[in-house]
């Protein structure tokens, strides 16, 4: 039977932390409150110096841990190769930040780093001996517009494969399964210039079994001269980043679920009704659940990047809410 939990990406409530409303105790105290086990951080975001993390702040995060009894989760980690304005970083480079990375998480006491997504294969095997070490396992998250039909990806998961160890896995990003196309994401760029005939074209298909990224992929990614004619400049400036809603049908992870340690619940828009807008987070946890899959699944709300001008963050009341619905869900899937 599945023993699936809940946890926050502190990531959903980076407004809130950025503009000084709250600090990352207070964040932390507000994801116990929310009924989440678990937390996810970005230690670049909320704690000064990481990976390099001081005594002091080290033990506060300890401190918070203790108080909220909340379990550290996993961390979200980049690999950033421009730092150079006139090179990429080498290999020993790459592989040199990344351990830094891994003694970090371990201080922390965070068993898991997510790697964003693109991040080279080859950094694996040189890792696995310090992954070891620390006890820390290394998940390459798989993102919508950079999921399985991508060649790093697919370069990533055949080396996941052939290193087989427990130390490498995958974390899977819901905007994956995308069975709408996000109302607020919409909105906001309607707000900003683009036209009702991109998204009416986009939605379009959505209706039909598809997504913007298999057609554009199937097209060769040009648009049919009878579409491109009715989209402005401003909409042809923006549509080539409006493929990052895809819509996998759960089945797309059978031969992955060995493999896969943690899930970003993404969110865009939680509804009164309950059930997020673009999302049925239900039937995945259902699925989960009837394959006895066992970890974490972690609010990521992005909702606010697409908050329109004028209007408050919505960050507490959306993490809140999916919280709320995902137990519901829960309750009822696993009894």
């Amino acid at each position: 039977m599945s023993k699936i939990r809940t946890c926050v990406s502190a990531y959903s409530l980076q407004d809130e932390f950025l503009n000084k409303r709250m600090d990352l105790e207070q964040v932390m105290h507000f994801i116990k409150d929310c009924g989440a086990e678990g937390i996810e951080i970005i230690p670049d975001q909320m704690l000064k110096n990481a990976p390099h993390i001081s005594e002091e702040d080290l033990a506060k995060w300890h401190s918070y841990l203790k108080d909220t009894g909340l379990t550290p989760v996993i961390a979200d980690v980049y690999l950033n190769t421009n730092l150079y304005k006139n090179r990429t970083l080498t290999h020993r480079e790459c592989i040199d930040l990344l351990i830094e990375e891994i003694k970090m998480a371990n201080r922390m006491g965070i068993p898991m780093l997510r790697l964003v997504s693109m991040v080279p294969y080859w950094v694996l095997e040189p890792l696995l001996p310090y992954c070891e070490q620390y006890n820390v396992t290394l998940a390459l998250e798989i993102h919508a517009g950079m999921a399985f039909d991508v060649k790093e990806t697919m370069d990533f998961i055949h080396e996941m494969k052939r290193l087989d160890s427990k130390y490498v896995g995958l974390v899977i990003d819901t905007g994956i399964f995308c069975r709408r196309f996000p109302r607020v994401v919409r909105n906001y760029e309607m707000s900003v210039g683009a036209t009702a005939a991109m998204f009416d074209y986009i939605e379009a298909q959505y209706w039909e079994g598809h997504d913007l990224h298999q057609t554009m992929k199937e097209l060769g990614g040009k648009l049919p001269p009878e579409v491109d004619a009715t989209f402005t400049d401003h909409d042809r400036m923006m549509f080539p980043i409006m493929d990052g809603y895809e819509n996998y049908p759960y089945e797309a992870l059978d031969e992955y679920l060995p493999y896969i340690k943690h899930f970003h619940f993404k969110m865009f828009e939680m509804t009164e009704e309950g059930p997020e807008y673009s999302m049925d987070y239900k039937g995945l946890l259902q699925y989960l659940h009837d394959h006895d899959w066992d970890g974490y699944v972690a609010t990521e709300y992005e909702g606010n990047r697409f908050t329109l001008a004028g209007m408050p963050m919505q960050e507490k009341k959306q993490v809140a809410m999916q919280q709320a619905y995902l137990k519901e869900c829960l309750k009822e899937i696993q009894g």
